[in-house]
């Protein structure tokens, strides 16, 4: 029944998001193949395992940056790097030979790189226990002036418009427009064109019905709290990178359809971004860590895998992580695709993360081993996590042999993970002053949980506005929550206590089939 809901009306469902068009343009299913401009070994890259190969990887990949754009391969064999590795220009891509061929292997982690990351919300936690990678996919500017401020001990904001939210500069207005719709019409069409990204910022009032918005409405979300939950008021305004597809008079069509309601109460304007990293990729090789034991929790000290960062229409793929303390991160990245990527080893604390305001990314056939040493005390499992105002993202065609879907606080909203088989045995996290768990149009669909554990599987109890279809029986115990929000949730539950018999099996799929162009 939901499903034909849906397609009849799918860009403004109540429970279900439009999620047709996460992922690299639009949700390509074909990467692009750019042609070769650098083989590491030129550069010096010596693949016997001891002598230090960063420098001349990142030489090879500063090269091809300065030729606007190539692929960078890495041939088979172990590459030992004492340092991270940098892709900071736009249409670069770094392929090794295969996961199973071409290995990268780590020796030092971030702390030692460049220094102690403190958190911008005070206490004695490390940073990199949510951010950097030792494969680290960000503009050189940006990521410039991330690791300056880091090391000044300014701690910055990691997002689309800088350290301090202020390198942007307003384009027009906008006029009110309904969630999903795929036009808006703005006061001064003069500097948009066809082709550019740009930045749709929203902001609250005092009121806070921005944060009631994406919370689904309605008498939970208006008698909420929001004002003490100092975490989550700092996420705002909401900031959205699209894709200009066409300008015609002062109506634009953007690429993906709006994913709020545009109302003049929360200053609507389409603004400029920090240059993002666009059409660069990672491909077919495993970053291995040097196997330390895991950190405890919050003190990760930055054995991280592969961070997009500040990145849009980029992607990975055939990418394989070993003993990190954080596998692949999401942060302020949006329209990227992680396709057949895995975390292995003695075990993660982050092993997916997607925060900081990013949106309409796909992550699709992956994996997360089961550790391969136990878990030492005072440590945390997550799994796949999204938090921070994070909308329209979809993981699909997943298999979980640890972890659990976390939800990270901060409210995300219209997320979807689908066709997924999961050893429901992480916990999620989250600072309780980053408000709710869920926010709006929350779906899992056709989820194995092969443990029974209900926590953040079944989530009609939970979530606002949310869809639970076909999920297996599952039983509360362990991590137990109650919902954020009072009243009638108004969510569904179809197929409840079966798995694999919904139809579309994958939601995603079935959606990106939907698309008429």
């Amino acid at each position: 029944m939901l499903w034909r809901e849906f397609s009849r009306n799918p860009y403004t469902h109540p429970q279900i998001p439009y999620v047709g068009r996460a992922g690299f343009r639009g949700g390509a299913e074909r990467l692009p193949r750019r042609p070769v401009m650098a083989d590491v070994r030129d550069y010096g890259a010596v693949a016997d395992g001891t002598a230090d190969s960063a420098p001349a990887i990142n030489r090879a990949i500063a090269a091809a940056g300065e030729a606007g754009g190539g692929t960078v391969t890495i041939p088979p064999g172990t590459f030992r790097i004492d340092g991270l590795i940098r892709v900071g220009h736009s249409g670069v891509v770094l392929r090794g030979a295969g996961s199973g061929r071409t290995t990268l292997y780590a020796t030092r982690n971030l702390t030692e790189l460049i220094g102690a990351y403190g958190s911008r919300y005070g206490g004695d936690k490390s940073s990199w226990s949510w951010a950097g990678g030792l494969i680290w996919m960000a503009p050189a500017a940006r990521w410039t002036s991330l690791v300056t401020a880091i090391q000044e001990k300014r701690w910055p904001f990691e997002g689309w418009t800088g350290n301090r939210r202020d390198e942007f500069s307003p384009l027009t207005p906008v006029e009110p427009a309904p969630q999903g719709s795929w036009t808006v019409r703005v006061a001064d069409p003069s500097r948009l064109r066809p082709g550019a990204l740009v930045l749709l910022r929203l902001s609250d009032d005092a009121g806070h019905t921005l944060l009631e918005h994406m919370a689904g409405g309605g008498p939970g979300p208006e008698t909420y709290l929001w004002d003490d939950k100092t975490k989550l008021t700092s996420y705002v305004p909401y900031e959205w990178p699209v894709r200009v597809m066409r300008v015609r008079g002062r109506d634009i069509a953007l690429e993906r359809p709006l994913p709020l309601d545009v109302r003049p109460e929360w200053q609507p304007q389409l603004t400029t971004l920090a240059t993002p990293l666009t059409g660069a990729g990672v491909e077919g090789l495993t970053l291995e860590a040097v196997q330390t034991p895991q950190a405890p929790h919050l003190l990760d000290k930055g054995y991280n895998g592969v961070v997009l960062q500040c990145a849009y229409d980029c992607w990975v793929d055939d990418v394989t992580v070993r003993h990190v303390d954080n596998g692949f991160g999401l942060v302020a990245a949006s329209a990227c695709t992680l396709r057949r990527t895995r975390v292995a080893g003695r075990g993660t604390h982050h092993p997916y993360y997607c925060r900081e305001g990013s949106h309409d990314n796909l992550v699709e056939d992956f994996t997360i081993e089961e550790r391969t040493t136990p878990a030492p005390s005072n440590t945390q499992l997550h799994g796949i996590n999204v938090e921070g105002l994070s909308s329209y993202n979809v993981w699909s065609r997943g298999l979980m042999a640890m972890g659990t879907f976390d939800s990270h606080r901060g409210m995300p909203f219209a997320n979807v993970r689908t066709d997924i088989t999961v050893n429901n045995n992480g916990r999620h996290g989250g600072d309780a002053s980053a408000g709710p768990l869920f926010g709006a149009r929350f779906t899992h669909w056709n989820i194995r949980v092969t443990n029974g554990r209900a926590g953040l599987m079944k989530i009609d109890g939970l979530a606002p506005r949310s869809a639970t279809v076909g999920i297996n029986q599952v039983t509360e115990f362990d991590q137990i929550d109650v919902p954020d929000f009072t009243g009638d949730l108004r969510s569904r539950l179809e197929l409840y206590g079966t798995t694999d018999v919904v139809r579309p099996r994958n939601l995603h799929t079935a959606q990106r089939d939907l698309r008429d162009d």
